[in-house]
């Protein structure tokens, strides 16, 4: 007796993270049916804040879920570099309505945990995407008729028209394609989130997002879940370098780094969990995220150090213009194609810049005083420079007013 063949998917998407859903729920809103593997036990999202700049936000509009993200979000009203050593303010830019006029839309902060979920309900509501847990992607190759044989390393096959890779910054997916190896940043990170009224109105008096710059380390400071948090980043480079090893990046570390800062920055070491590290890495921009009808997106295709705070809006503005592409068109190969054209070349531009801007952050010495003198006359309301990058493209705001 023969066995009929499985199906074939019309959409598969490898991983379930916020690029994986975003591109899921746009795909769904043009109509189209997608399937979603991810490889942890549930769907959920590690971490703590995520920093939304006008390009992400227009993203999620254009996906529906802008009112549900801004529900528990923060709209701070300025963002301030401080020196962290001294205390002294280097450069301020103000995200008010100066800010919000000029986008269209303004600058948030939120629990990365409450962008998933308001992507995974829009999903769900949809009606067209379907999920499975507990599933790793391994490989995805293209078949002689078209379609892509999708496995997994439970052994299991897929047969889809179109795969996606949203799978991360160690991707899977990526190998077939791009033949390169993680770039190790030699910064890890700590992270904390506290109750408000625990850290003080010393800095939380209004809403701000707080970037401390000193010699080879910065601290993040804003509030979230509409004030009742307060997320705290300390980034900082290891003298005992080898990522593997566990005594690289320690607490003794991060103590030792932050002794020379001010009285500030030393306090919020005890907002931080000593229990996890984060060592940082990115990629080289790469020349090509498609191979035929398999495509790569978000950290999958441009994993990118943190520090212009654009790796999730860059997933989301993938997500979008891919949902675009594959809009209206039989053609998976042709859109893949369209999709890389757009998404590129931009995106490696800010990966490269992201280096650029943790060598600013991080710089020693005269370098340090150079940088805060520079920039002590900079214009607050002055956006040209961050145009390029802020600046939705193709989608207008609708018309809705946000808090003062």
């Amino acid at each position: 007796m023969s066995v009929a063949p499985s199906p074939v998917i019309e959409t598969l998407v490898a991983g379930g993270g916020i690029g994986g859903l975003a591109t899921a729920l746009g795909l769904a809103r043009k109509g189209k049916k997608v399937h979603v593997l991810e490889r942890a036990p549930e769907f959920g999202e590690v971490g703590a804040g995520i920093q939304l700049a006008p390009n992400a936000l227009s993203a999620l509009d254009g996906l529906g879920v802008l009112e549900k993200v801004m529900e528990d979000a923060v709209f701070p009203e300025r963002k301030v570099y401080i020196d962290a050593v001294t205390g002294q303010t280097i450069a301020t830019i103000s995200l008010g309505p100066e800010f919000v006029e000029h986008y269209g839309y303004p600058y948030i902060v939120t629990h990365r945990a409450d962008l998933h979920a308001a992507l995974l309900d829009g999903c769900r509501d949809s009606g067209l995407v379907t999920f499975e847990t507990d599933t790793e992607v391994v490989s995805a190759t293209n078949q002689p008729d078209g379609t892509v044989l999708v496995r997994t390393a439970e052994g299991e096959e897929y047969t889809a028209a179109a795969v996606i890779g949203a799978d991360g910054l160690r991707s899977n997916l990526r190998k077939a394609i791009i033949d390169d190896e993680l770039v190790p940043s030699r910064y890890v990170a700590y992270r904390g989130t506290v109750p408000t009224d625990v850290v003080g109105e010393d800095v939380t008096s209004s809403p701000a997002v707080l970037c401390w710059l000193g010699p080879n380390m910065h601290l993040i400071q804003y509030p979230l879940r509409g004030g009742k948090l307060y997320n705290n980043v300390a980034v900082f480079k290891s003298d005992a370098y080898s990522p593997d090893h566990d005594d690289w990046g320690t607490p003794e570390e991060l103590d030792a780094r932050f002794a020379a800062c001010c009285e500030t920055v030393r306090k919020a070491g005890q907002y931080l969990s000593r229990d996890i590290r984060w060592p940082m890495y990115d990629r080289e921009p790469a020349q090509q995220w498609v191979d035929g009808n398999v495509a790569l997106l978000g950290d999958a295709a441009h994993a990118m150090v943190q520090y212009l705070a654009q790796g999730g809006a860059q997933s989301l503005d993938d997500a979008v213009a891919m949902a675009e592409e594959l809009n209206g068109t039989e053609d998976v190969t042709e859109a893949f194609a369209r999709y890389q054209d757009r998404r590129l070349e931009h995106a490696g531009n800010i990966q490269r810049l992201a280096r650029v801007a943790g060598e600013l952050f991080h710089i020693e010495g005269i370098g340090r005083r150079m940088r805060n003198h520079t920039f002590q006359d900079h214009d607050a309301t002055d956006y040209a420079n961050l145009d390029w990058m802020f600046m939705p493209l193709d989608r207008a705001p609708r018309q809705r007013s946000y808090p003062a």
